[in-house]
């Protein structure tokens, strides 16, 4: 007798069943390999069938080593197509083409199945498929590592060979400290480790949110757990998170403004902090809230970790893509969407994309100042929709809101400039609590610059930087020789420039500088360097023999001059020539500043290089 078995049959068990109680006594089973691809397949993703199924796979393979059925693996490893039409009956139709090629009976649990092997005039062996006792199963009693956890332990660390530790106190005040004095042994990291992944399979409290080679990330009741393996990591390791505290928004300052905020209509919102501060904690009580007052609820996350009520479905990538779960989530029309974290380009492009499609999005991001989650944005979204995609930005500091920042769209001419063919639009950004303007972010000779304003809203600090290096710009595009630049206020500078040079700048009838004032909208006094009574000062202070930051060799191509900074996609950073300032850019998102060769500061740049200066890139 020959026997095919299918994949129903081989999860639930029933091939070894028949070899125990003598009914496949000395037997031939036949194996597709589309069977041991599927189950492969659900293994590694995870899925408890999988694991059962190669489990009966071992079990057939000891039967036939003590010579009691004969076992093949016959056939082909299905195609991807096929495994992802699986639903549709691909794998089940390449397993009746092996029945019937061997004459073998066709074994199955499967209904659909044995109906239209039996229409093909194949012989079937029909069984019902085993109910699911699972539920009667006393839950497992949860995970070894446990024991490490105390009420205020937000995070356990265990390593082979080194003293466990774990992160234990209040929000803000974590302290790192041993918990144990013995180093953890290779074995004993081995043990606790299966113990952590084999619980989440086996309960219904658990799932594998990810399992690649050398690391394994799982979520178990309210702990994040991620095992880590060489080659991934030179050694064992397991970190476990859980979350120490459950707020209300009403725990909050400003809830009362912050509820008003977010029912009012639906917000671009983006919570950010350092790791550890309390921005998801906040992002669970936002959704929380908005839940309880009658708006419709989702979550993005990788891995999912939120604490929320169960109201609220948490969904991770789709198809290895969380634009595909956008996509859905489009079709289920969230109200809101909670997106923890966004980190890359990806997740900030999926992220405006939703929001300019009218969802509420509520967005957790890393961020050591609240101004910098919004620069983040710089170079991935274009700077006039940021104010579309994020109307708010709050900031969390010690388990508490720190700040709350307005973001809007204003035409005017930026603070620290004064003519009014200056005006261009101006990102404002505003403490939400006292309506004070803190920033200002627009595009100045086609860089986007990031200013922040003082107490009184007057002057930018970065502005006398930017106003300098335009007034260099114009003056030497009509001197020859070297220009020093003074600023004596808003509206007011002094320019230095050789002897030779000054009939040039100041043209005919002072025609020439008066049409640069026009332009920058600022007065120019044009005087010789030999009156300027302190030359170092009108570098602005900065010594030419002392570069900082991170060394850079730009690429000069036909039309630009390249600087690579794929790290510092759109932040904004300041070039430097020998330590003096030549520009402020914001890095694209390809990961480069380009300048247009032909321009002044490609002169400037192309003449640092040609004299050897090393150039340097710094945060601006």
């Amino acid at each position: 007798m020959n026997v095919v078995p299918d994949t129903s049959v081989v999860v639930d068990g029933r091939v070894s069943e028949r070899v125990a109680d003598g009914r496949y006594e000395g037997v031939t089973v036949y194996v597709p390999e589309a069977v041991v691809g599927e189950l492969e397949a659900q293994a590694n993703a995870g899925y408890d069938p999988g694991w059962k199924g190669l489990e009966e796979l071992q079990r057939l393979a000891e039967y036939a080593d003590d010579g009691e059925i004969q076992i093949e693996y016959v056939g082909r490893r299905p195609s991807a197509a096929e495994t992802a039409g699986a639903g549709e009956g691909d794998i089940d139709a390449l397993i009746r083409d092996l029945a019937a090629e061997y004459g073998a009976t066709l074994l199955t649990s499967d209904g659909v199945q044995a109906e239209v092997a039996r229409a093909k005039g194949l012989e079937v062996d029909y069984v019902e498929p085993v109910v699911d006792t699972a539920s009667a199963e006393p839950e497992t009693e949860g995970l070894a590592i446990e024991e490490f956890f105390t009420e205020n332990t937000m995070s356990l660390h265990l390593r082979a060979g080194t003293q466990p530790k774990a992160k234990r106190g209040d929000i803000g005040e974590m302290h790192y400290e041993r918990i144990a004095e013995e180093p953890t042994s290779d074995e004993q990291m081995e043990e606790w480790a299966t113990d952590v992944i084999e619980t989440a399979r086996a309960s219904s409290d658990g799932f594998i949110e990810l399992s690649e080679e050398g690391m394994d990330i799982v979520q178990y009741r309210d702990y994040r757990i991620a095992v880590a393996r060489p080659p991934f990591a030179d050694a064992v390791e397991i970190t476990a998170v859980r979350p120490v505290a459950k707020t209300t928004i009403d725990d909050y300052a400003m809830a009362d403004e912050l509820k008003d905020r977010f029912t009012e209509r639906q917000r671009g919102v983006l919570i950010s902090g350092s790791p550890g501060a309390g921005k998801s904690t906040f992002a669970q009580a936002v959704a929380e809230y908005l839940n309880d007052n009658d708006f419709a609820v989702k979550t993005m996350e990788k891995p999912r970790d939120l604490q929320v009520g169960p109201e609220i479905t948490q969904y991770t990538e789709l198809g290895g893509s969380m634009e595909n779960t956008a996509d859905s989530l489009l079709m289920v029309r969230p109200d809101y969407t909670v997106y923890d974290e966004v980190r890359k380009t990806d997740d900030f492009e999926t992220f405006a994309d939703m929001r300019l499609a009218g969802v509420g999005m509520i967005g957790v991001v890393h961020a050591t100042r609240a101004i910098d989650a919004l620069q983040r944005l710089v170079g991935r979204v274009e700077l006039g929709m940021i104010p579309q995609v994020v109307d708010t930005v709050v900031y969390i500091e010690a388990g508490q809101i720190h700040t709350v920042y307005d973001v809007k769209t204003e035409v005017k001419v930026p603070a620290g400039l004064t003519a009014e063919d200056l005006a261009r639009p101006v990102i404002l950004v505003s403490d939400t609590e006292t309506g004070k303007p803190k920033y200002e972010i627009y595009t100045f000779n086609r860089q986007v610059v990031t200013v922040p304003l003082d107490d009184e809203g007057e002057e930018p600090s970065g502005v006398n930087q930017i106003a300098k290096q335009e007034i260099e710009r114009e003056i030497h595009s009509v001197a020859r020789g070297h220009v020093d630049v003074e600023l004596q206020g808003q509206d007011r500078a002094v320019v230095y420039v050789e002897e030779d040079d000054i009939s040039y700048v100041i043209g005919k009838g002072g025609g020439r500088i008066s049409e640069i004032e026009d332009r920058l909208g600022i007065d120019i006094d044009v005087r010789t360097h030999a009156e300027n009574p302190a030359p170092a000062a009108a570098n602005g202070g900065e010594s030419a023999g002392s570069p900082q930051g991170e060394i850079v060799e730009p690429e000069i191509t036909a039309r630009h001059v390249v600087i690579r900074m794929d790290e510092h996609v759109g932040e904004t950073v300041e070039v430097r020539a020998g330590g003096d300032y030549l520009f402020t850019a914001t890095v694209g998102r390809g990961g480069d500043v380009q300048v247009s060769r032909g321009s002044a500061i490609a002169e400037e740049l192309e003449d640092a290089i040609d004299r050897k200066q090393q150039i340097t890139v710094v945060p601006a």
